[in-house]
């Protein structure tokens, strides 16, 4: 069964769901949020009563956004297609603190023709912050859409030019 776990972050705050063996979503917790179809309701639980996994991921979170972590170590189970997978893989080789297009990746993978569909499974992370999806801008360099919005996209992207 799945559990849910709520943390308080310097971009609002965010919700974290596990199973016992992986993260299966970290999302920007909106008043109104619903359940993704075809999954269960998770069981809400605080950081007192958290899995060990659950409190390792607020742990690694509290750590990227004081600064002292470049990389998580967090095994994940995002629920996705093949293709989004594939994208979603593409995302945790981007560099702290560095940019690509949504073209670099669709070459990187090997689709060099698919930008718009990349944009679309990049929509469509179910991780955000740890599958850095943040990272990915416009081919002007231009900030573009955002689950968190474009203010907390700039925000995560300063945090990591500053360390």
């Amino acid at each position: 069964m799945e559990r849910l776990l709520y943390l308080e972050t310097p971009v609002g705050r965010l919700g974290i769901t596990a199973s016992p063996d992986a993260v299966t979503r970290i999302f920007f917790a909106r008043e109104h949020q619903s359940v993704p179809s075809g999954r269960s309701v998770p069981e809400i639980c605080t950081v007192e009563t958290a899995t060990p996994l659950l409190r390792q991921t607020v742990r690694e979170l509290e750590e990227y956004f004081a600064g002292a972590r470049r990389d998580f170590t967090l095994p994940l189970s995002p629920a996705g297609t093949p293709f989004q997978q594939t994208v979603w893989t593409a995302l945790r080789t981007i560099p702290y603190g560095q940019t690509r297009t949504y073209k670099q990746i669709a070459v990187q993978i090997g689709c060099p023709t698919a930008c718009r569909a990349v944009g679309m499974a990049n929509n469509r992370n179910p991780i955000a912050v740890v599958v850095p999806c943040h990272r990915v801008v416009g081919s002007s360099g231009t900030l573009t859409g955002y689950a968190g919005g474009l203010d907390v996209k700039e925000h995560l992207l300063e945090l990591e030019k500053e360390k």
